[in-house]
């Protein structure tokens, strides 16, 4: 009984080690689907195992956090988006997606001292892009200061003039601007 409980256990061993072997292959993720994006209906173990050189990985840390956080935002989940973001900077500190993702998120919180430090982190990693003045000046219409907004629009116009997000951010700003409501006296 024992010399076959062991022989059992041998082969369990066995047979996790070639499971975890064949999960070491290269390819990409395209290659398990067929030409219509559907799973292989009998994929073939591979019959080699590749090693690849850490030199030659292609993965960031931050790589994950960093999506995770701009699905988050995008769904409006702001708070979550903060916390994948954050992770990202923490993860990879000279990725100015990260940073810039973490300051738009913190914008949405209300927590504009906070987006002032992401927004300066990614200016120190890229300089002012479009990209960076438009958050900024979006930020600063967020907060009421419209006068610096439209500085940081008008900087990223002259950037990308024919950027339409910069156009309509203008536009809006604009729009804001014949509609000041102000407390009765």
């Amino acid at each position: 009984m024992r010399k076959r409980l062991l022989s059992f256990r041998s082969r369990a061993v066995v047979i996790c080690v070639g499971w975890t072997l064949t999960g070491c292959q290269t390819s990409g993720p395209g290659e398990l689907l067929d030409a219509s994006g559907a799973l292989g209906a009998a994929a073939e173990p591979p019959t080699t195992l590749t090693v690849q050189e850490p030199g030659d990985v292609q993965y960031y840390p931050s790589d994950e956090p960093l999506h995770l956080g701009v699905e988050h935002f995008n769904r409006g989940h702001y708070g979550i988006a903060e916390r994948y973001f954050r992770d990202a900077t923490e993860k990879a500190p000279r990725d100015p997606a990260a940073w810039t993702g973490l300051a738009a998120s913190y914008d949405r919180l209300g927590r504009f001292d906070l987006a002032d430090r992401a927004y300066k982190a990614a200016i120190a990693l890229v300089g002012e892009t479009t990209q960076i003045l438009n958050n900024e000046g979006y930020s600063y219409m967020l907060r009421g200061n419209l006068a610096l907004a439209r500085s940081k629009f008008l900087k990223a116009y002259q950037l990308e003039p024919n950027n339409p997000t910069i156009v309509n951010n203008l536009a809006l700003l604009n729009s804001s601007y014949n509609h000041i409501a102000r407390a009765p006296k």
